[in-house]
């Protein structure tokens, strides 16, 4: 199977491609940039909006995604706006929100959203890790990996090797679900 990735991330894409070229049926993953313009409202709002536009201009079948990294101390935020906070502030900003919390707990969420085509309505795909917002650590080319460790483990995202990250994170999670949902697509009908 193949499926346009719409993302213009190198490092998402290639995590990606890294999750579902493995194991017994891999998907094969094409990536475009396109222009969409974000929605504002919950993680799974922005992902189904993303997701339609982008079946709408591709006239075709496509996944998305929507990562958030979400506070415990702060009900959720900064949620799917992690990546303005992260932009604005950098990761010693991130741990700087913290401060005066005594609670440093987090869960990353990813959401991707497939669509079958232009009218079809996206269906949604969520993984989630939980763990704390640390002291950055590691190499800072990736997002927020660096001020995230998910729990039971003594690294960072940013310091794990990469088959260990992709085999436990959120993300890693939600492909696993959306792969079981492509390989329901391409089995024969009885």
């Amino acid at each position: 199977m193949t499926l346009i990735f719409v993302t213009g991330n190198k490092n998402k894409l290639q995590e990606v491609k890294d999750i579902l070229n493995s194991g017994s049926q891999p998907v094969e993953i094409h990536s475009q940039s396109l222009d969409i313009p974000e929605v504002q409202g919950s993680t799974q709002e922005v992902a189904i909006a993303k997701c339609k536009a982008a079946a709408e201009i591709l006239g075709g079948p496509c996944i998305t995604e929507d990562t958030a990294l979400c506070f415990e101390c702060m009900n959720g935020l900064p949620g799917p706006y992690i990546k303005y906070f992260l932009t604005a502030l950098g990761h010693e900003g991130l741990n700087n929100m913290l401060v005066g919390f005594p609670n440093k707990n987090a869960w990353a969420l990813c959401t991707f959203a497939y669509s079958a085509g232009p009218g079809s309505e996206p269906i949604l795909f969520e993984g989630r890790n939980d763990g704390q917002i640390v002291p950055a650590r590691g190499p800072g080319h990736f997002g927020w990996d660096a001020v995230f460790q998910p729990n039971g483990h003594d690294l960072t995202y940013a310091e794990m090797p990469k088959e260990l990250k992709n085999g436990l994170s959120h993300r890693s999670r939600a492909l696993e679900k959306l792969r079981v949902h492509l390989q329901t697509l391409s089995q024969p009908m009885a």
